[in-house]
């Protein structure tokens, strides 16, 4: 079936008619097609950039694929269409072209140091292996590996890479070499140094970014996505370790508190920056607007850029191409303009995933 769809399309800001045509967009008239929408501000699908459908609340492996597809429909629901998997326990490469799913662009497992992060959600790693391990996520994701660059060192009571120097940058170039992109979960100043240094295509969270690495960050194109709703989670996280690492639970709050200006700093300075969540875990999904009004009100990123990360910009970086000529059929349509008000995100009013209508 064929559908018809009028609006302003943003970016262009252009009052158009576009057809669906099974998983395609086109410009050109499509006999017989349905009309589902003759109003309103049409954007590609949005995007959650970092998400886990793979960890369940709490933070334990999902169940099986049903849980996963369950979790994927709580996106769904607040309009995003594509998802940027940072990393499962559980494999599940036969979602990639579930028609109720978003898009995927999947990592495979974290690459983790022993003992030092989540029970049972990375694979774990000594120095030596890590190489060799990088390259084998990276076959098992579908372009992506994600790497714990730091952790607590409960020895140390402190943030700390998980890794050396060398280990880490050895990590960048064995997912560059199996033809993967590689990102790492970084709080610390010391491992996101060495890394953007590296070279790595894309780093989470940042919060240990300085000024120097921002513009090296803005240089290279490497990308940030600073998932504000975990940091803002910073506060809690320090108040439970207080007793045994104070040290640590300093470092935390410190961080948290100086990140919106840093976000600002990388905005200005042109760090491609996009929209993830972390849901998974500790963040519940569906949280998708919550983290663009807050790159807005926190981070001071205009409304047009908020959406160009949210939606055309991050389905570009993650190669899923938006309302073009032959793209693919995934957009929201909103009654109001969220230029004005990004508040409208919250309330989409029709929306297509695939070619077909979900709402």
């Amino acid at each position: 079936m064929a559908f018809h769809v009028r609006g302003v399309l943003l970016p262009d800001d252009e009052e158009r008619d576009l057809w669906l045509a099974g998983d395609r967009v086109t410009f050109s008239p499509v006999a017989g097609a349905e009309t589902i929408a003759d109003r309103g501000y049409v954007l590609p699908g949005l995007v959650d950039a970092h998400c886990h459908i793979g960890i369940a609340s709490g933070g334990a492996p999902i169940g099986g694929i049903a849980q996963a597809k369950e979790l994927a429909a709580t996106d769904v629901s607040t309009g995003v269409l594509a998802i940027r998997d940072c990393g499962s326990p559980y494999p599940y490469p036969e979602l990639d072209d579930d028609p109720d799913v978003p898009r995927l662009a999947r990592a495979g497992r974290h690459v983790a140091p022993p003992k030092r992060y989540l029970r049972d959600i990375g694979v774990e790693v000594e120095a030596a292996g890590v190489p060799g391990e990088v390259a084998t996520q990276a076959r098992a994701g579908n372009g992506w590996v994600k790497l714990v660059g730091d952790w607590i060192d409960r020895s140390v009571g402190d943030l700390a890479p998980a890794w050396d120097a060398a280990t880490l940058e050895a990590a960048v170039r064995s997912a560059q070499a199996a033809g993967a992109r590689i990102t790492a979960h970084t709080f610390s100043e010391e491992a996101v140094a060495v890394l953007v240094r590296a070279g790595i295509d894309c780093v989470e969270h940042g919060t240990g970014l300085s000024l120097d690495l921002v513009d090296e960050m803005a240089r290279r194109g490497t990308a940030l996505v600073p998932t504000m709703i975990n940091i803002a989670t910073f506060g809690d996280i320090a108040a439970r370790a207080e007793q045994k690492f104070p040290g640590y639970a300093r470092h935390m709050r410190a961080l948290g508190d100086g990140f919106p200006a840093l976000v600002r700093a990388a905005y200005e300075a042109g760090v491609p920056i996009y929209t993830g969540t972390d849901a998974g875990g500790g963040i519940v999904h569906g949280r998708i607007a919550d983290e663009m009004l807050r790159l807005h009100e926190l981070a001071g990123v205009a409304p047009l850029d908020v959406l160009r990360a949210a939606s055309w910009g991050g389905r570009e970086w993650l190669g899923f191409p938006g309302l073009v000529e032959g793209g693919l059929a995934d957009l929201v349509v909103y009654d109001e303009d969220p230029r004005r008000d990004l508040r409208v995100v919250r309330a989409p009013r029709r929306m297509v995933l695939r070619g077909r209508v979900i709402r």
